[in-house]
Order: C-alpha cells, then sequence, then structure tokens
C-alpha cells in the first residue's frame, strides 16, 4: 500500500504553543494507528503563523505566494487532515479561518478530518460543534465523530483522559480513511464505583 500523507495544519500564535502540542500527539496517534496496520505515513506539519503574512497578501490580492502555495497544495494533496487551533472568543481564530479562506473550496471535498482545539478552559469545549464543524461542512469535509478538545488542566493531572480522545480520534480518522466504520468506546462499560464518586 502506498505512504500516506496526513497534512496537520495548526494556528497557535506562540512557540511552543499548546495548539502544537495537541497537534503533535495527534500526529503521532494516527502515525501508530497506521504504523499498526503495516502502512508507512508521512506527516507535513504547518504552522500557519509562519504564513501570515502571505495569508494576508493572498486575501489582498488573490493570488498565492510561491510558499503558500506548496503548503496549500499539500493540504490539497494529503489523504487526511489535522487541523488545530486556538479557542479565541468562542470561535476559532482568526489566522486559522484565514487559512482556509485561501484554500481551494475543493480542497477538502471528501478527505477525512479531524478536529482539534485548545483553550484556557473547559468551558469552549463547544467550540468544536459550533464553529469548527459548520466550517468544514461548509468545505464539504468528513470530519471524525470525536473532536478533541483541550483545556489548560488536560495537560496536567488531566493527561490520560486527553490520551484517550486522542487515540480515540486517531482511530477514527485512520478508520475513515480506509471506509471502515469505527468502533465506539463503551463509556458506560466500566464505571467509577458510586463509593469512589463520593470519596472524591
Amino acid at each position: 500500500m502506498t505512504e500516506r500523507l496526513i497534512a496537520v495544519v495548526t494556528a497557535g500564535l506562540t512557540t511552543p504553543s499548546s495548539s502544537r502540542l495537541l497537534a503533535d500527539q495527534l500526529s503521532a496517534a494516527v502515525r501508530d494507528e497506521l504504523s499498526g496496520r503495516g502502512i508507512a505515513s508521512r506527516v507535513e506539519i504547518i504552522e500557519v503563523r509562519d504564513h501570515a503574512h502571505d495569508l494576508t497578501n493572498n486575501l489582498l490580492t488573490g493570488f498565492p505566494s510561491a510558499e503558500l502555495r506548496t503548503v496549500l497544495d499539500t493540504v490539497t494533496e494529503a489523504d487526511a487532515v489535522i487541523a488545530v487551533t486556538p479557542t479565541f472568543s468562542a470561535s476559532y481564530s482568526g489566522l486559522f479561518k484565514m487559512f482556509f479562506d485561501v484554500l481551494d473550496d475543493k480542497a477538502l471535498a471528501g478527505k477525512p478530518v479531524l478536529l482539534a482545539a485548545t483553550g484556557g478552559t473547559e468551558r469552549h469545549s463547544l467550540v468544536l460543534d459550533f464553529a469548527l464543524r459548520p466550517l468544514f461542512a461548509y468545505l464539504k469535509a468528513l470530519p471524525v465523530p470525536t473532536g478533541v478538545y483541550a483545556a489548560s488542566t488536560d495537560w496536567g493531572t488531566g493527561a490520560t483522559k486527553l490520551r484517550t480522545r486522542i487515540t480515540q480520534a486517531a482511530s477514527e480518522l485512520v478508520a475513515a480513511l480506509h471506509h471502515e466504520t469505527p468502533t465506539q468506546t463503551d463509556p458506560y462499560a466500566n464505571p467509577t464505583p458510586f463509593e469512589d464518586l463520593l470519596n472524591g
């Protein structure tokens, strides 16, 4: 089987950023899932902040620079996309949206996409369903069922729960690549005993 190309679009503004950290963990999980099936993969990380000026010029002139064209072609040619944005004002960042504004509107049609976002608090986790999914539905992409949101608390003691979501989303993305129905983990299969809940 031919090598699978996974394009990772991450729109963090700082270096390092939690969005890039999440993007790296998601891409590693997808690589592991493909490797477990004996499938070679190549991951291309696209830091949107590195192309901010070119994106602005593209919006103003209607033409991408040679460097930006290469990046846009990478997303167009990818077998699947991982898209990660920081949460700004309960939505995706303007820089993230700018990237997909200049991408050809048919580039993601029928392409599996794993949606992810980061933020300071769990209160913004609905950004996945109320902002990202409508955007990618308009672009005719095929978002996998599990989106991954990482709040600040997920990087500490909550890392185990975050890892579970990452693994589930990665398996769904690989299943979508092979037109399979992903297996769902039953959240009630192994419930926490009531005594443990009372004891915190």
